[in-house]
């Protein structure tokens, strides 16, 4: 079967957990999907966007093909919509805008709108600012359905009507059902989605939790009673049996059981010995599903949750941490920086004190050395004398001897 309505991926956020969140889901030709979830959880958001009233920040939606926002124009030839909150236009009466709505849709034949008024007993004549909320639902239902396009898409369609009004509405939209009208619609009414839909998705802040098959639902293969015994010792001794026991309730002697259809006489066999209070089998519907389905969600949500917060822990501490070791890096740089400080300073003191020693050193140096100019200069003339002398004295025996 072919994809009527496709959403993929649809995301929409308006902040503070607010909105849509990766919505995927697809409605097949012929098939009533329903949409069920508490206020608030994005069921209006998303039909608003199928409808092409809004555009969605990730995703893509598509009605026969065609974009949900490119083509809001042209889908709108396909589809009957019923919205979560109805303005009217400011017209005379119900009459009035019934007629103009069958003129806007090209509708001539008003016999099926008559049809539908009288099914659901609504007084026409009424001036459309008066009405209560279940007229004024009713009066929308009938604009909607006398168009008798192939596509109805129903916000809580059923809001404000009484319980047998309910009924009837139920009806006309098996109805509409059995002509192979696609069906998509939202609802609080778990037993309104039981008995027209063939899948219904629970919708919770803004995510999609589980779409269940409601024949798969209706056609378990188990059944679940609940037994209660008269004496504490049959309690016990059936116990001991080892059914699947789903709730225990140990002070009134009763329990849940959970049995497969292929031991159920076996199971009323085994009972025909216990004295019981009473037997009963617990209905399995779609409201019990979800609950489990919430249930289970609740507990997901708070483990994540817990995993979140410890997670924030964990970074508040290592920022922490960080900030610690910043600060004693940072004392640790000023320690050596002052280190250093200290080291420069007591250098330069060292410095000019080798400086000065230098100094000093250098002029006994330089004393000493002309000291030591001195003292050779005065050797080295009195060598010079004492070879002249000598050189005179020989020079004297060598003439004293040619004389001779």
């Amino acid at each position: 079967m072919e994809d009527v309505i496709k959403v993929e991926h649809l995301t929409k956020d308006y902040g503070d957990g607010k909105g849509v969140f990766d919505l995927s889901f697809s409605v097949k030709k012929g098939e009533t999907f329903g949409f069920v979830g508490t206020n608030g959880s994005g069921k209006t958001t998303t039909i608003r966007h199928i409808m092409g009233f809004l555009k969605a920040k990730q995703g893509n939606i598509t009605v026969l093909g065609l974009d949900a926002w490119k083509d809001a124009c042209e889908i709108k030839k396909y589809v009957e919509y019923v919205p979560g909150e109805i303005a009217f236009p400011d017209l005379k009466d119900g009459t009035t805008f019934l007629k103009a709505q069958a003129e806007l849709l090209g509708i001539k034949d008003m016999s099926f709108a008559n049809y539908l008024v009288e099914r659901l007993q609504l007084d026409t004549s009424a001036n459309l600012k008066r009405m209560s909320k279940g007229m004024k639902q009713k009066t929308a239902i009938v604009a909607a359905f006398m168009a008798d396009k192939d596509i109805l898409i129903l916000d809580e369609p059923s809001t404000g009507l009484d319980p047998l009004m309910r009924e009837t509405f139920v009806e006309l939209l098996l109805a509409e059902k059995k002509k192979g009208k696609t069906i998509l619609m939202s609802s609080q009414m778990f037993d309104e989605l039981e008995g027209v839909c063939d899948r219904v998705a629970l919708i919770f802040n803004g995510r999609i939790v589980d779409i269940a098959d409601m024949k798969e639902l209706t056609n378990l293969p188990y059944k679940t009673f609940k037994v209660e015994f008269l004496s504490r010792e049959d309690y016990l001794k059936f116990k001991r049996l080892k059914y699947e026991i789903v709730r225990d309730q140990e002070k009134y002697n009763q329990v849940t059981i959970r049995v497969y259809d292929k031991n159920i006489n076996r199971l009323f066999n085994t009972l025909k010995n216990y004295h019981l209070k009473f037997i009963s089998e617990v209905k399995y519907n779609l409201e019990k599903h979800f609950k489990e389905i919430l249930a289970k969600e609740y507990v997901r949500q708070e483990e994540e949750k817990k995993r979140e917060e410890e997670k924030k822990k964990k970074a508040e501490l290592s920022a922490e941490e960080l900030k610690k070791e910043k600060l004693a890096h940072k004392k640790v740089e000023k320690q050596e920086d002052i280190t250093e400080k200290n080291e420069k300073f007591f250098n330069k003191k060292k410095e000019k004190a080798r400086k000065r020693a230098d100094k000093v050193q250098n002029k006994e140096f330089s004393h000493i050395k002309k000291e030591f100019l001195k003292t050779g200069k005065k050797d080295r003339k009195l060598r010079l004398k004492q070879q002249r002398r000598e050189e005179k004295t020989k020079f004297k025996l060598e003439k004293e001897k040619e004389n001779v």
